[in-house]
């Protein structure tokens, strides 16, 4: 069974990468392939898995990318997690209009899209996962980052409606659509916030410290899972408490 991950090079994407190596066959997606050349060093068995880049960013490249998705892995293909996303921090007064489209290309359109693409398969054959990796701001909303917290929070209502609509389509089947919302995790993402910010996130934070992306991984594969199985058009929350 392949599972593909978008924004596999680093962060969340890479500890799933590393996580669900050996149960499934990756296809592993970032922007380069040179992106994805240290992560390809840490594969045990770097064979059984396979690249497909793309600068989501660009509608044409995305088009492409979703084509591939249907020609190339329709017999096998299990899941989809989109993953990739960015974020490009400033207040909406000064935002400007090309960043507020990248964001909403990149963290939007493109799940639309790749969902779209798998979920033909998927509808064929009665079964399959996409998972959105949304963020806790898509609910608390953040300052400074109206635009993708507005991103993350479409995440979620497009993963539970999609959910939905399998149910709608098909009578029987095993399609599950779910998003996945991460709190600050230990990334190069939260990385670059001001230590002054840092500490306030942290008094929010009930476990007091911020997350592993090993620790979201790890309910990735437990959701892809069998035991998983009545788990569908829910919003999982991975954010040591946050309030």
């Amino acid at each position: 069974m392949k599972v593909l991950i978008t924004g596999a090079s680093k962060g969340i994407g890479r500890a799933i990468a590393l996580k669900l190596q050996e149960r499934y066959s990756l296809v592993l997606h970032a922007s380069s392939p040179e992106n994805l050349e240290p992560l390809w060093k840490e594969l045990q068995h770097p064979g059984l898995h396979e690249q497909l880049c793309a600068d989501l960013s660009d509608p044409e490249a995305l088009k492409n990318f979703c084509s591939a998705i249907k020609k190339q892995y329709a017999p096998d293909l299990y899941a989809v997690i989109n993953n990739a996303g960015i974020t490009l921090d400033k207040s909406l007064l000064f935002q400007p209009e090309g960043d507020i489209d990248r964001m909403l290309q990149v963290n939007l359109k493109a799940p639309f899209m790749i969902s779209k693409a798998a979920f033909k398969i998927f509808h064929s054959r009665g079964k399959g996962v996409i998972i959105n990796i949304g963020s806790c701001v898509g609910e608390m909303g953040n300052a400074f980052q109206c635009v993708y917290a507005a991103t993350k929070a479409g995440l979620a209502a497009f993963s539970k409606s999609l959910a939905r609509e399998a149910g709608a389509l098909l009578q029987e089947h095993n399609i599950r659509v779910f998003s996945v919302s991460p709190g600050y995790i230990e990334t190069s993402m939260t990385g670059k916030i001001p230590e002054a910010d840092r500490a306030k996130y942290m008094g929010n934070i009930p476990a007091k410290r911020l997350g592993k992306p090993e620790e979201v991984a790890g309910v990735i594969a437990f959701l892809l899972s069998d035991e998983a199985a009545y788990i569908n058009g829910s919003e999982i929350k991975i954010n040591g408490g946050i309030v």
